[in-house]
């Protein structure tokens, strides 16, 4: 693997951790659509949220060995990707647009985005393998936190399937579904850089419930443009929503206690002040553009 300066911007280390993982997969002797759907999944790609978490993790605690970071992040995105492939699919959420631009299976069929979701999984656990002649131990480790953050119990696996329950769960669907992957990218972080990494967990559910509550606000206020996929289909499949169970303003207050919770579940590190500025910094995204939403 090459050197990498850990001072690098971030969002161009994810870029160029995922370009390079699908580099080894298409190779030119693979099937050219297949090919085709891993890039239009992968690329380009939204606030790539999770894999900077990772990074941001790794950083504040020391990133001594930032290649294997890199590896981590962008084996996270792989699996996020992956997921979003399989969400999109008729059989789950039916959404013909992703990212601003046709679904997966919209724009190749279904049975080339049932592979490609397939694929991207098998290739973000691949990219933790090679990682491992930096330090076998931490590849383990890392292999273990997504393992556990993708599958069952309590992984977006799980979180996909409680949809298909007569029941759910809403605490155990919103852990899985989106929660499961946050927590692993704080781990990943922390075990990239050599250091215990399951008190982060508290930290990336309490950002996953945070992006899942701004995502509900989103679905009920956002216009299909704005948010590059298609709005209102929690209410349309009958899905758990913060904004129908708190009301707006009290899903926007359920998000900024959220945004609190997480700046003070940062655990003790080296970076903790300059991550907690940060998280501050960027969960101003999270929040509506309009004042008119934000409690009084």
């Amino acid at each position: 693997m090459r050197a990498i300066d850990p001072g690098q911007d971030p969002g161009i280390r994810i870029e160029e951790a995922l370009a390079e993982a699908l580099a080894r997969a298409c190779t030119g002797h693979e099937p050219p659509l297949l090919a085709a759907a891993y890039h239009h999944a992968v690329f380009p790609g939204g606030a790539r949220i999770r894999p900077r978490l990772t990074l941001s993790v790794a950083a504040a605690c020391g990133d001594d060995r930032p290649a294997l970071a890199n590896a981590a992040a962008a084996a996270i995105e792989l699996l996020h990707c992956a997921s979003l492939v399989h969400d999109d699919m008729p059989c789950f959420d039916d959404a013909d647009m992703r990212r601003g631009r046709a679904s997966v299976h919209l724009a190749f069929g279904e049975p080339l985005a049932l592979l490609a979701g397939d694929g991207l999984i098998i290739l973000g656990f691949q990219t933790l393998a090679m990682a491992g002649v930096l330090s076998a131990e931490r590849a383990l480790q890392l292999t273990m936190i997504l393992a556990r953050a993708t599958g069952m119990p309590g992984g977006i696996v799980a979180g996909q399937a409680w949809e298909s329950e007569p029941e759910i769960d809403l605490v155990l669907y919103q852990q899985a579904k989106t929660g499961s992957l946050f927590a692993g990218a704080a781990m990943a972080g922390a075990a990239a850089a050599g250091q215990p990494h399951e008190q982060w967990a508290g930290l990336g559910y309490r950002l996953g419930e945070a992006f899942q509550v701004a995502d509900d606000i989103r679905d009920v206020c956002a216009t299909q443009e704005e948010i590059g996929k298609p709005i209102g289909k929690d209410d349309a499949l009958g899905r758990p929503n913060a904004v129908k169970a708190l009301g707006l303003k009290g899903a926007v207050r359920r998000l900024t206690s959220l945004i609190d919770e997480t700046i003070e579940a940062v655990p003790d590190c080296p970076g903790r002040d300059a991550l907690r500025r940060q998280i501050q910094r960027e969960s101003a995204r999270f929040l509506p553009a309009s004042s008119a939403l934000l409690p009084a």
